[in-house]
């Protein structure tokens, strides 16, 4: 079957190769049988393996739903009675953590820095010494909705330091960056199949370390679905997921990982950065200015500013790309207009050349000017 391919510029879910596609359509399959839970134990195994972990010490857990899940799991379910979760804020996805121990009602600091600054290494451990009570510190990786890199493995240190848990969201960093759970000082990390896997949407999961999952059991449960313990527990006795999983999907992360092993964590790396230099040479090409100072950038998004000229228009310009098989995306950044272009996916520098084809003549059709305007 020949499918027509999208250039999914978004930051996930990412452009899929058809075999991934494909690997969808297969017999119809109880999940409880044994054929499909060894499917799933070799795909626990692998996600390990990717970030490096040692499978006597660390272990994944599988979850339905998207990359939030993760997040939700983590926080409800990693907090002891009387204890305190340390937010390092500076970006949406680090802010939404914070959102969870709202609704949760846990006992949390909230630690700002400007989205467009990576935090202070100094601030977080004097947080930690006068907060002794902290056990738990969470982090983004890379925050997509500037594109800033946050320096784990330094964060990590403190952390560990302190005695405390540290949790690392690497939903738009892990099979992208290379990540060595144990060098940069990460307990627990997370990410979706329609990420850095390449794979379709459905299937969460979450990399961790086992003694620290099973110490979890005698913490206080606040989600009866969203419990890391439960899930966990279950993998060990049964094999299973307690609840129904994306069956499809599993089999299509089967396939992307099949794929991702072929290609070589370096040789993938390497290819994100082609083409997030394309993208960022292009887009300076036209005279567009990018949010953050490169050297601060993760290497997987470009976040742009909008042009002052009144020929702009975000959606005309998405939409003039987007019948042409190209997907540009919003900002998140409630204080500043931005669009962002994403090197997730099974793409190359060479498609990043096809879209600022597109892109300019859309540009030149709805009379923006080249190079594009800024009044500052």
């Amino acid at each position: 079957m020949k499918l027509k391919r999208n250039i999914l510029l978004n930051p996930g879910p990412g452009t899929t190769t058809d075999s991934v596609k494909m690997a969808q359509v297969v017999p119809d399959i109880c999940p409880r049988e044994r054929e499909f839970t060894e499917i799933m134990d070799v795909i626990r195994k692998d996600l390990v393996r990717i970030v490096h972990g040692d499978l006597e010490k660390y272990t994944s857990v599988l979850f339905c739903g998207s990359g939030t899940i993760n997040m939700d799991v983590c926080l409800n379910s990693l907090l002891p009675l009387g204890k305190k979760v340390l937010i390092i804020n500076n970006g949406a996805y680090s802010k939404r953590a914070v959102e969870i121990c709202q609704h949760y009602g846990l006992n949390f600091i909230n630690l700002n820095f400007e989205y467009t600054q990576q935090p202070d290494l100094e601030l977080i451990s004097k947080i930690l010494k006068e907060n002794i009570d902290i056990s738990l510190v969470y982090a983004t990786h890379n925050e997509t909705g500037t594109g800033l890199l946050n320096p784990i493995r330094e964060i990590g240190e403190i952390v560990h330091e302190h005695k405390a848990v540290f949790v690392v969201d690497t939903t738009s960093s892990y099979a992208m960056i290379p990540i060595d759970i144990e060098k940069d000082n990460i307990d627990f990390c997370m990410a979706s199949a329609q990420k850095g896997l390449m794979s379709m949407t459905g299937l969460s999961f979450i990399i961790g370390n086992k003694s620290i999952i099973e110490a979890s059991k005698d913490y206080p449960k606040r989600s009866y679905y969203c419990n890391l313990f439960s899930q966990y527990e279950y993998f060990v006795k049964t094999g299973e997921m307690r609840f129904t999983p994306p069956v499809q999907t599993i089999y299509s992360v089967r396939q992307a990982l099949k794929e991702y092993w072929e290609e070589g964590e370096k040789a993938k790396w390497e290819r994100h950065r082609r083409t997030f230099e394309a993208l960022y040479n292009g887009i300076k090409s036209l005279g567009f200015r990018c949010l953050l100072d490169k050297e601060v950038q993760s290497g997987l998004v470009v976040a742009v500013r909008y042009p002052d000229d009144k020929n702009w228009d975000f959606s005309n310009i998405h939409n003039y790309c987007y019948t042409r098989g190209f997907t540009m995306y919003p900002g998140k950044i409630s204080s500043m207009d931005t669009f962002r272009l994403c090197a997730l996916g099974a793409i190359n520098e060479n498609d990043i050349g096809k879209f600022f084809q597109v892109f300019r003549e859309a540009l030149s059709y709805y009379g923006v000017s080249i190079p594009v305007i800024y009044k500052d």
